[in-house]
């Protein structure tokens, strides 16, 4: 579970976004949308410790996650959670499979190698699992990008413009998919977008402006 309260953050005195509080319990889904300028990638990284808001606060899971030190931050994201960018940023010399042990590696110091072999498996990837990310299309290279946010099982999945790229029937299967893992995990899920396709599929919404 993910809330916030009286998010501010400032890059000047006169660029300040204001956010609306958030309140998004495990397992649901909450699409973030708006202009471009309106502050939302911004937010997200907010969200995922990345920046740190002027106001506010920002709990996950009864954690405040502002009174952590820099290295309880890194540990904390890395253990509870679980990103996915709009752009795929992958070790290319890395297999699919590797790319993904990677993660919990990273995170835990463990190379949790079954369990991404699961992950990739549902996620229709278990005839790709040794290929390099090249060698995928843009749609399956996303669906490794969930994989790698899914590892640890993390309490909340921040997903920025994950459908951008996608075409229409793609994006709708990558946003359904995210949606039902997120159930399946009991995350909580925060899409970020402006991709007008994805506002018919969820009813937890908010619009900034």
């Amino acid at each position: 579970m993910i809330t916030t309260h009286n998010l501010i953050f400032s890059y000047s005195d006169t660029q300040k976004f204001h956010f609306p509080d958030i309140n998004c319990p495990n397992g649901q889904t909450l699409l973030i949308t708006g202009n471009s300028g309106t502050g939302k990638t911004t937010l997200l990284h907010l969200l995922g410790g990345l920046l740190k808001p002027s106001e506010g606060s920002i709990q996950i899971n009864n954690q405040d996650v502002l009174s952590l030190s820099a290295a309880q931050l890194d540990a904390f994201r890395g253990a509870s959670i679980g990103m996915i960018l709009q752009k795929s940023f992958f070790i290319e010399a890395l297999s699919v499979l590797d790319n993904v042990v990677l993660a919990s590696w990273i995170a835990n110091k463990e190379k949790n190698k079954e369990k991404a072999l699961s992950i990739l498996d549902n996620l229709g990837l278990k005839d790709h699992v040794h290929k390099l990310p090249s060698q995928l299309s843009i749609g399956q290279q996303q669906r490794v990008n969930i994989a790698r946010a899914l590892i640890n099982n993390p309490s909340v999945i921040l997903a920025d413009e994950p459908t951008s790229s996608l075409d229409d029937e793609n994006a709708l299967i990558v946003a359904r998919l995210l949606s039902n893992l997120a159930e399946s995990y009991q995350s909580s899920l925060i899409i970020v977008t402006h991709d007008q396709r994805l506002k018919t599929l969820f009813n937890h919404q908010i619009i900034l402006s």
